[in-house]
């Protein structure tokens, strides 16, 4: 093993991990559009965004968001569009290690698609195949 490289990755690095090779998928075809999206990972969603989006007991809680930044965040710099996944709804739903990284990336197509205003089968015909 490389000098440097941890033993042990926690869940969360190993959640991160899933988040990266699920764009790294998309790059080969996306990446010009891919370069102004920025991807997070969040524990759970803010109490404040839950109740903004009527999430809840009967409304489910959500897997990611995206949040439209403007054009310029106050230091001049140009922002494009965040992407942000939440981690433990995310393992929530998925069964195992294989269902998770399936579920990842049809949540990353789904919000990709949102950003660029089209159905995520454009993104990725292979779109929905696992059933989620």
């Amino acid at each position: 093993m490389p000098p440097g490289v941890p033993l042990y990755r926690s869940r969360s690095e190993q959640f991160d991990d899933l988040v990266l090779e699920a764009v790294a998928r998309l790059e080969p075809r996306w990446e010009a559009e891919l370069s102004d999206v920025e991807f997070a990972v969040q524990e759970v969603p803010d109490a404040d965004f839950l109740a903004a989006n009527d999430a809840g007991p009967n409304g489910g809680v959500p897997l990611a968001r995206v949040v439209q930044r403007s054009p310029s965040d106050g230091d001049g710099s140009q922002s494009g569009p965040r992407i942000i996944l939440f981690r433990r709804p995310l393992l929530a739903r998925a069964e195992d290690e294989d269902e998770l990284s399936d579920l990842v990336f049809d949540v990353i197509v789904e919000e990709f698609a949102e950003v660029l205003g089209v159905d995520p089968e454009t993104i990725d015909p292979g779109y929905g195949d696992a059933g989620f």
